[in-house]
């Protein structure tokens, strides 16, 4: 990859609605220069897919819980249920696996401590954890999805 791909990067990042036109003019090349480079990077992986972005709040999923999972079990088995299990739920919006004190951290969006309580229930009855610990979120005070390519 080099600079204008980079380039490219960032301006779909930020508004993945611009055309190739606009692109190719943002980043110094012609449509088909411009369109051949976004296929490029689709087919290498780079730019995974294209989404809208929509505010929580205005959709009524407002509420957002920081989920520490930890676990006794550390087998593949019991991670490959948990996966599925987290997978199946759309509350959930990230799943990772950490290192340190807890064992699994999510990122819940909700729309009320009720929902939140049925979340936790439906969880802790599909596999064993040893203890989970659910933080809340007071206000989001930055969000994007935009990565820092330099």
């Amino acid at each position: 990859m080099d600079a204008i791909d980079h380039k490219i990067l960032r301006l779909l990042q930020e508004d993945a609605s611009l055309s190739v036109q606009e692109i190719g003019s943002r980043v110094g090349l012609s449509s088909t220069p411009c369109w051949k480079r976004i296929q490029k990077l689709e087919a290498q992986g780079v730019i995974t897919r294209r989404v809208a972005l929509v505010d929580p709040d205005r959709v009524g999923l407002g509420v957002t819980v920081f989920v520490s999972v930890e676990t006794a079990d550390h087998s593949q088995a019991w991670l490959d249920r948990f996966a599925q299990t987290v997978a199946a739920m759309p509350q959930v919006m990230e799943l990772y696996r950490m290192a340190g004190d807890v064992d699994y951290m999510l990122r819940v969006v909700v729309s009320d401590m009720l929902a939140y309580d049925r979340f936790y229930k439906q969880l802790i009855a599909a596999v064993p954890l040893k203890n989970v610990t659910s933080r809340f979120a007071m206000e989001r005070v930055k969000s994007t999805t935009v990565l820092p390519i330099e």
